[in-house]
C-alpha cells in the first residue's frame, strides 16, 4: 500500500478547494497531476486512492487517465525527453534529432502509429526515455523539445548529446520558476520564457571514442551555444518591434528593462486600467468592448462583445470566467510569451472582465505542457492579492474575486470551449452539443460562463485605457485591434509579430517581417491560421470583395482570409517553400489530427485515422489511383457532420491540400486498385508490390448506376 506523504496530502487538500464542494470532481486532474510528480506515474493503486479521495468510481479516474495523454501508467525514465513532431518542427529537424536521440539512448524505438496513447520508449537501463508529442507552441524556434519539464529551443541533432546530458530536473523546475519570475529576461533567450541560460544547470557532455555518454562535468558559456546550434540566434524573439508593428499586448515583450515581477509591472502604469474600470458601471465597460469591435483571438473570431451581452445583468447563478490558456494549434506560439513575459497584463485584463461581468470565480485553464508558465501565474496570482487587486475586497470596492490555475494534461481538443469546460469539470473533454450547451447559458456546473483566450483578455486591458471608439480606429471595420502572427517555416526569422488587423498584407509580414524564404527558395504555399486553416497556394490569384489579388496582397484579417478560402484563425502563419513534398506535409497534419479527435463523433473518430493510413501508405509508396478521390470522400463526409468545429479542422487541411497541388498526390497513386475480394491486400503489401494484379469480375456490379432511379 503506497502512502501518501503528509506534504502532498497537503497540497492535494488546497487543490481541492479551489473548486465549489459540490463539485470536488474538479479536482481529479490537479489530483492526477501531483500524484505522477511525486510518484512518477499513474499506478491502480493511484486511480482507486484518488477516486476515493473525491468520492467518485475510479471508472472516473481511470477514463482521464486513459484519455489524457500526459498522463503514464507505467514509469519513464528517470530522464524524460519529449520531441514535438508536428508541422514547424518536423520541417527542422525533429524527426533526425528523434533517431539520434534513440541511438545515444539504445532504445529501440518502433514507430506505434497514429492515436496510440501511450508511445513512451525507455533504454535498457531505465536511464533515459523518449516520446514524440504533439505540439509545443513554440514553433517559431523549431525543433524543440522538453526535458523533464524544462523547454529547449532549436536543438539540432548534433546537440542531442548535450541534450541528455544536461542535469535540470523536476525538483528544481519548480523552484526555479518562482524565483525566476523576478528576474529580468535577456533579449534572444528569455529565462523567464522557456531557454536555458548559462547560470541553469546544463552539464557538458564529455564522451569517450566509444560515442557513449559518460559522466557530466560542470556547465561552462559554450554548452549553452551548443544546446542551441542549429539556427542563428539573432531571430526569434527581438528586444523591439519591427518598424511595422503595432504593438498594444506585446509592448513589454522583449524589452531589456522590463520583469515580471508586479512592481515593475506597476511602475508601467500596470492596474491603472483596472482602477478606471471599478469607476465604471457594468454596461458602461461592456459597451466600451462591443464599440471596440474586438473579436476573439483564439481561432474563430467571435465578437467579445456580444459574447459578454449573453449573460443576462440580473443573472442569479453564478458567473464563471474562464481564461483559455490551452494553446494547442501547431503554428501558434503567442500566448505563451504572454504568461511567460507579461502574466499581470493578462491577470487585469482577467480582473476588467470578471468586474464587468459580476464574476467572482475564475479559472485559468493552462496547457499541461506549460508547467513553468503555471509557477510564473501563481506567482502572480499571489502578488496581486498582496496589493489587494485580488482577493477579498479588491481596491476597497466590496467585491471579491479568486483566481485559479487548472493544468491541462495534452489534449487539443481542449481548445474547444465545450471541451474545455468539461475537462475543468474532472471529465474526458467531450464537447457539448450547442444549442443547448452554449457556455454563457449552460457552461461551468450548468452556470453562465464566458471563455476567452488570453490575448483577447489582454485587449480589454487597452480597451478600457483607450476607449472603445479609439481602439475601433486601429485596424480596419470589423477587423479592429491589433493580433498577434506567429511566422514559423520555412522563412529566414520566424518569430512573433503584432500588427494592426488588417494593416499589412501576408506578403508584407512574410517578407518584410519574416525575412522571406530561405535564400535560394521561393515560396510554394502558406498555412495562415494555423494548421486547421486551408493551405493558400503562392501563384494563384484569389477574390475579395472587391478585387482579386496575389496571395502576397491578400490582407491580414479575418474577413479576407475567409474570403480567400482560408481563415485567419490564431494567427498562426506556415510558410512552405518549393523544397516541402506536400503529400508529407499533409500526412504530418493527419497525424496530428488522428491522435488529437477526442473520439466522441464517430466521422473524426474513424475519418481522421482513415486519412492519416492512406496518407502514409501513399508517402510510402503503396498509392493506389482511387486514394486522392477517397481521401476527399472520407473528409467531405467529415466536414459539418460533428459535434464541435474538430470536423472541420482536420478534413480543412486534406481537401485544400488535395484542391491546390492534385498533381503531387495523382503521382504517388499509381497502382491499380485491388480487387475487392478476399484475400485483401494490406497496407504493406500495397507498398511491397511493384504490381498490383488486376482481375476483372465475372459480372457487372453495376456500381457506376447505384443510386440511379429505378436501381436498387
Amino acid at each position: 500500500m503506497t502512502s501518501v506523504p503528509a506534504e502532498l496530502g497537503r497540497k492535494m487538500d488546497e487543490a481541492i478547494g479551489h473548486y465549489p464542494s459540490e463539485h470536488k470532481r474538479s479536482a481529479a486532474m490537479p489530483l492526477l497531476h501531483l500524484w505522477q510528480e511525486h510518484f512518477g506515474y499513474i499506478s491502480d493503486e493511484a486511480v482507486t486512492w484518488i477516486a476515493a479521495k473525491l468520492a467518485l468510481e475510479p471508472i472516473n479516474i481511470l477514463e482521464l487517465v486513459t484519455f489524457y495523454p500526459m498522463y503514464r501508467q507505467e514509469p519513464a525514465g528517470r530522464k524524460h525527453v519529449r520531441v514535438c513532431r508536428t508541422l514547424s518542427c518536423a520541417m527542422a529537424g525533429a524527426y533526425p534529432l528523434m533517431e539520434k536521440l534513440a541511438d545515444l539512448t539504445n532504445i529501440d524505438r518502433v514507430h506505434q502509429g497514429a492515436g496510440m496513447h501511450n508511445p513512451i520508449s525507455v533504454s535498457p537501463d531505465g536511464e533515459y526515455s523518449i516520446e514524440f508529442v504533439e505540439c509545443l507552441a513554440s514553433c517559431g524556434t523549431a525543433p524543440v523539445c522538453m526535458v523533464q519539464d524544462e523547454l529547449f529551443e532549436n536543438v539540432a541533432p548534433e546537440s542531442a548529446r548535450n541534450l541528455l546530458t544536461q542535469t535540470a530536473g523536476p525538483s528544481t523546475r519548480s523552484q526555479r520558476a518562482v524565483t525566476q519570475a523576478a528576474q529580468r529576461p535577456r533579449p534572444g533567450f528569455q529565462i523567464s520564457q522557456k531557454t536555458p541560460r548559462v547560470d541553469r544547470e546544463i552539464a557538458r557532455s564529455a564522451h569517450d571514442d566509444s560515442g557513449k555518454l559518460s559522466e557530466q562535468t560542470e556547465a561552462t558559456p559554450n554548452d549553452a551555444a551548443s544546446l542551441l546550434s542549429n539556427q542563428p540566434s539573432a531571430i526569434s524573439h527581438p528586444p523591439s518591434a519591427h518598424p511595422l508593428e503595432r504593438r498594444l499586448v506585446f509592448q513589454n515583450i522583449g524589452r531589456e528593462d522590463y520583469t515580471i515581477d508586479i512592481d515593475c509591472y506597476l511602475q508601467n502604469g500596470g492596474y491603472e486600467q483596472l482602477r478606471k474600470a471599478v469607476t465604471m458601471s457594468r454596461a458602461e465597460i461592456l459597451n466600451e468592448v462591443k464599440t471596440s469591435g474586438l473579436r476573439g483571438r483564439g481561432g474563430a473570431g467571435f465578437p467579445c462583445g456580444v459574447k459578454w451581452s449573453f449573460i443576462k445583468p440580473d443573472e442569479r447563478k453564478p458567473v464563471y470566467l474562464i481564461c483559455n490558456a490551452d494553446e494547442s494549434e501547431p503554428g501558434t506560439f503567442k500566448d505563451r510569451y504572454i504568461i511567460h513575459q507579461d502574466p499581470h497584463q493578462m491577470l487585469e485584463g482577467m480582473l476588467i472582465s470578471c468586474w464587468a461581468l459580476n464574476v467572482h470565480t475564475a479559472y485559468i485553464y493552462i496547457r499541461g505542457e506549460f508547467p513553468e508558465g503555471a509557477k510564473i501565474l501563481e506567482n502572480a496570482i499571489e502578488e496581486a492579492r498582496g496589493h489587494n487587486l485580488l482577493g477579498k475586497n479588491i481596491l476597497g470596492t466590496g467585491f471579491d474575486v479568486e483566481f485559479y490555475i487548472h493544468r491541462g494534461a495534452g489534449a487539443y481538443i481542449c481548445g474547444e470551449e465545450t471541451g474545455l469546460i468539461e475537462s475543468l469539470e474532472g471529465k474526458r473533454a467531450y464537447p457539448r452539443i450547442k444549442p443547448p450547451y452554449f457556455p454563457a447559458v449552460l457552461g461551468l456546473y450548468m452556470c453562465p460562463t464566458i471563455v476567452n483566450n488570453v490575448e483577447t483578455l489582454c485587449h480589454v486591458k487597452h480597451i478600457i485605457a483607450m476607449g472603445g471608439a479609439e481602439y475601433a480606429r486601429i485596424g480596419r471595420p470589423n477587423n479592429t485591434g491589433t493580433r498577434i502572427v506567429c511566422v514559423s517555416g520555412d522563412v529566414q526569422r520566424p518569430g512573433y509579430f503584432e500588427i494592426e488587423v488588417g494593416g499589412l498584407t501576408m506578403g508584407q509580414v512574410i517578407n518584410e517581417m519574416a525575412g522571406g524564404p530561405k535564400e535560394g527558395r521561393t515560396i510554394k504555399a502558406v498555412i495562415p491560421g494555423g494548421s486547421s486553416a486551408k493551405v493558400l497556394r503562392a501563384g494563384d490569384t484569389f477574390k475579395l470583395k472587391d478585387r482579386e489579388v496575389s496571395l502576397e496582397d491578400i490582407p491580414m484579417d479575418f474577413d479576407s482570409l475567409a474570403a480567400a478560402g482560408s481563415m485567419a484563425g490564431s494567427g498562426g502563419v506556415i510558410v512552405l517553400d518549393d523544397s516541402r513534398d506536400m503529400l508529407w506535409t499533409l500526412n504530418n497534419i493527419n497525424e496530428f489530427y488522428a491522435h488529437e479527435s477526442c473520439g466522441q463523433c464517430t466521422p473524426c473518430r474513424e475519418g481522421a485515422l482513415w486519412m492519416k493510413k492512406i496518407t502514409q501508405r501513399m508517402l510510402e509508396g503503396g498509392g493506389v489511383t482511387q486514394d486522392p478521390a477517397t481521401l476527399k470522400n472520407v473528409a467531405d463526409n467529415i466536414a459539418g457532420r460533428t459535434i464541435c468545429a474538430f470536423g472541420e479542422a482536420c478534413a480543412w487541411p486534406t481537401q485544400s491540400f488535395l484542391d491546390k497541388f492534385p498533381d503531387e498526390f495523382a503521382d504517388r497513386a499509381e497502382k491499380p486498385v485491388p480487387p475487392p475480394m478476399p484475400p485483401e491486400y494490406t497496407p504493406a503489401e500495397l507498398v511491397a508490390e511493384k504490381v498490383i494484379p488486376v482481375v476483372p469480375l465475372a459480372h457487372d456490379p453495376g456500381w457506376d448506376k447505384a443510386g440511379a432511379p429505378g436501381v436498387i
